[in-house]
């Protein structure tokens, strides 16, 4: 019964909005005086070239005698990955839609790479503000850490929701809704949801957002409602919320930026088990010109002791009840934390999460109009104290290059280089600790290759 009522809340709440539209379109709506159709090609393509890293288990060789050795080397690694979009949008009067076909995957990979639907959505605006959006959508945030579309990877990421709003006078507020299941089998009552396109069961999302008038300040509350399916096998039906609230403030005068945010998990995660994390950041741009930017910032994610045991599965290690550990959930990982992407894109040894501390300094320099290089520095620590580990993880050091070779066409090449230390070896089983290498370089192509107006 408790699924049953979500479901009519959920029809409810698609009906609503769609009504008031439809009722009176001639005077609550945007007048326009043509249909806008356009259809755009993405095409994105990425060689990467990486030396050490996190070997899953030790390799084992045979050597000249026939005794078992064990070797942790990973060789250096090179592969291609490829995206390619085509965005189609349709806009008039009120109404927008937008359906975006898109394609990825690694070069020469079985299955020849992954074909899927980016987004697909419809989206119904008034003169006043408000609009109610439904179907596949990429959703951005803020800065991004927390809800993004993720766009440097290559299948990047999007939400089945719908999402309601206003936006207006200085003032954004969102609601989302998402309830997701397998399929529609009748036997489960929708009450099962495993492997599916999308990592949660159900997502009740509010973010607000001010500008104010006479101060280059705007602010944004975010709360986040995540329904997890259970992952114990004798209560698969039942579903653990767990929850995430906090704001996020960008203060921009003259040549300078100021960036700080803070969020708060708590609820339960999908084993059942306490959750009490949090993370913090700050970061502070300074801009003496167009052509020249210097950065830096701290993040702070809170982390474990010990290993997270649901109660009645102890298997050995020490048993707590309460996660630590924070969750970056649905962000673009990949712009925070390093470009190596060490944490939170990848995990630590065996899921373990002894948080995260990330000190960096970067400049940008523009020396021609389509040109950009990127220099930065990362010092990368865990977050707790644990037993016989120094707290420092290692450093890293990014170099980066972008050309605009037309308006449609861009190229981006960048280099990293980190210095582990043993806490990064016995975290992460990194191989050669003290020379992990990774480098990139970049096709980007967007044009538009029709458009009409009726």
């Amino acid at each position: 019964m408790k699924h049953i009522n979500i479901r009519r809340w959920l029809l409810a709440a698609i009906a609503t909005p769609a009504l008031l539209l439809s009722g009176q379109p001639a005077t609550d709506t945007i007048p326009s005086a043509q249909n806008q159709f356009s259809v755009d090609l993405q095409f994105l393509g990425r060689g990467e070239s990486r030396y050490g890293g996190m070997p899953e288990k030790t390799i084992v060789e045979v050597d000249e005698e026939g005794y078992e050795i064990e070797n942790d080397k990973i060789p250096q690694s090179n592969f291609l990955l490829s995206r390619t979009r085509l965005p189609i949008n349709f806009k008039r009067d009120w109404l927008e839609v937008r359906v975006t076909p898109q394609h990825s995957g690694v070069w020469g990979q079985a299955g020849k790479g992954a074909f899927n639907l980016h987004e697909s959505w419809v989206k119904m605006t008034t003169r006043i503000g408000m609009f109610a959006q439904v179907g596949r959508v990429a959703l951005n945030y803020d800065d991004e850490r927390i809800i993004g579309s993720d766009d440097w990877a290559m299948a990047s990421s999007s939400h089945d929701v719908l999402r309601l709003g206003y936006e207006g006078h200085g003032h954004k507020a969102h609601i989302i809704l998402a309830y997701n299941q397998n399929a529609n089998v009748l036997e489960t009552g929708g009450s099962i949801y495993e492997n599916g396109a999308q990592p949660y069961k159900t997502m009740h999302t509010a973010w607000y957002h001010y500008d104010f008038p006479r101060v280059p300040l705007g602010a944004s509350l975010l709360f986040m409602n995540t329904g997890m399916q259970s992952a114990l096998d004798d209560n698969k039906d039942k579903t653990w919320f767990q929850h995430l609230a906090g704001g996020y403030l960008s203060f921009q005068p003259e040549q300078w930026k100021a960036e700080a945010s803070y969020y708060n998990q708590f609820g339960k995660n999908e084993h059942g088990i306490k959750i009490q994390a949090w993370m913090a950041s700050g970061k502070l741009t300074y801009m003496p010109s167009p052509t020249f930017n210097v950065t830096a910032g701290y993040d702070y994610l809170s982390g474990d002791k010990y290993f997270a045991v649901p109660t009645g599965h102890n298997v050995g290690m020490v048993l707590h009840d309460v996660i630590k550990g924070f969750s970056t959930v649905y962000g673009s990982h990949h712009k925070f934390y390093g470009a190596m992407d060490f944490f939170y894109v990848s995990a630590y040894h065996n899921g373990f999460t002894p948080g995260l501390q990330n000190a960096y300094i970067g400049g940008i320099y523009r020396p021609l109009k389509n040109m950009m290089l990127n220099a930065s520095y990362h010092y990368l620590a865990i977050a707790t104290d644990l037993e016989d580990m120094d707290k420092t993880l290692g450093h890293e050091i990014e170099f980066q290059a972008a050309y605009a070779i037309s308006r449609d066409v861009n190229v981006s090449a960048g280099a990293s280089f980190m210095w582990g230390g043993d806490t990064m070896e016995r975290l992460k089983r990194s191989s050669k600790k003290t020379s992990l290498r990774w480098g990139f370089i970049t096709l980007s192509v967007n044009p538009r290759i029709f458009t009409a107006k009726w």
